[in-house]
């Protein structure tokens, strides 16, 4: 016999936040972290990548949804969205970052 009920299983806690990873091989990407796993592989959904330059400001390159190898992954933060979008990226000269180098 099949035992029937009107309780209904919580639904999973859902990951969303707006994350930047900073790669082993000096990439900074951006996107809204969806899941990750025990090995820190990362699910990124409307990721783009920053690129650096001091000849000019920060370019930002589409990649669409994004999955970040865990063993590239160097540091990971969350951003807060209102100081983000008041960077003015497009006026930002820097650097590119080096890759690591064990």
């Amino acid at each position: 016999k099949l035992l029937t009920s009107n309780y209904e299983l919580p639904s999973p806690p859902t990951l969303v936040l707006a994350s930047l990873v900073a790669t082993g091989d000096g990439r900074i990407i951006v996107g809204t972290l969806k899941g990750f796993d025990q090995t820190v592989n990362l699910i990124l959904d409307d990721a783009h990548e920053r690129v650096f330059s001091v000849n000019q400001g920060v370019e930002e390159v589409p990649l669409g949804l994004y999955l970040v190898r865990g063993d590239n992954v160097a540091c990971v933060g969350e951003i807060d969205q209102e100081i983000d979008n008041n960077l003015g990226l497009s006026t930002i000269k820097a650097d590119p970052l080096p890759q690591i180098v064990h």
